[in-house]
């Protein structure tokens, strides 16, 4: 379940639920790849294409192969 809070009195509440031990809240605050993902895009002017991604990829993994083998 996610609840999204508008008004600080409502976490409050929340808060007070918790400490009669009627609810129990989890921090959810570590953030999934698709979530950083979907930051990361929207910030951005526009969406790599495949191409570039490859391009990008490839080249980090030859820098890589070329550090382990030196």
């Amino acid at each position: 379940m996610r609840i999204d809070i508008i008004n600080p009195k409502a976490a409050k509440l929340l808060r007070d639920l918790e400490d009669m031990n009627l609810i129990s809240i989890q921090d959810s605050s570590k953030k999934g790849f698709a979530d950083v993902l979907k930051k990361l895009r929207s910030k951005a002017k526009e969406a790599p294409s495949l191409e570039e991604i490859t391009k990008e990829v490839e080249l980090v993994r030859s820098k890589r192969y070329a550090e382990k083998s030196n």
